[in-house]
């Protein structure tokens, strides 16, 4: 009789408290449907014969720390549009984005790749053959860019740069060439060196220069280099292996 009892009560306070979480639960269902604006300033060169192709290989660009803001010019001061604005001519669509202040490329990759997105839809881009290189902070945001869309690019050249070492396998089939300064004390050569191992590891074959004298300023004598263009050039997107 008293365990009859027992098992009335419990039952009818599991009730008591079940009735009373469903009166306080006032939760209801919603949805965020928002247009997002995305800005980002930027430069672009067009060979001289552009309309002479139907599709042209880009270089995206990825600029220093140091020129970040919201002046195209300071855009000019290293790299491939530093040589374009010096006359230089180069077979590629070159896009020098800017990065905006106190902001820094390993963030904006989701902007870089609508950029990229945007570009492709304008312009005659060859898709299967987007490169990406920058230097210093643009080091990191190549090796970034890279590891959030390892099938999009044919080639990297990430200059005096470091990135995750956990995601290497992602980027085994992408040709790499990685550069820095042996006394580069701004960001040590090891953040190359390590992320070279790491591909190495993950059965990537990736180029490593080091500049024995060299300190930050590892980018002059890369860019200045015509054998990195030929390279980028011997290079096409390798698309992603089908699933089994």
């Amino acid at each position: 009789m008293r365990f009859g009892f027992l098992m009335m009560f419990l039952v009818s306070r599991l009730f008591c408290l079940s009735g009373n979480i469903e009166a306080a639960d006032n939760q209801k269902p919603a949805k965020l449907s928002k247009a997002v604006t995305i800005e980002m300033d930027f430069l672009i060169s067009l060979p001289d014969d552009y309309e002479s192709k139907k599709k042209w290989p880009l270089i995206l660009f990825l600029h220093g720390a140091g020129e970040r803001g919201d002046d195209l010019e300071l855009v000019k001061f290293h790299g491939p549009p530093k040589l374009i604005s010096n006359g230089q001519k180069f077979p590629f669509i070159v896009v020098s984005p800017q990065c905006p202040k106190e902001e820094w490329w390993h963030l904006k990759v989701d902007t870089l790749n609508m950029l990229l997105d945007e570009i492709e839809d304008k312009y005659n881009v060859d898709s299967e053959r987007i490169y990406v290189t920058g230097l210093s902070m643009g080091g990191f945001g190549t090796w970034s860019l890279a590891t959030r869309s390892p099938h999009r690019f044919a080639a990297i050249a990430p200059i005096c740069g470091g990135g995750d070492r956990q995601f290497a396998k992602r980027l085994k089939h992408l040709p790499a060439w990685v550069f820095h300064g042996a006394k580069d004390t701004g960001v040590p050569p090891i953040r190359s060196t390590e992320m070279v191992d790491a591909l190495k590891a993950a059965g990537g074959t990736p180029k490593l220069t080091i500049y024995p004298e060299a300190k930050h300023d590892s980018w002059t004598a890369t860019y200045d280099n015509p054998k990195l263009y030929e390279w980028f050039l011997q290079h096409k997107r390798i698309p992603p292996e089908p699933k089994k």
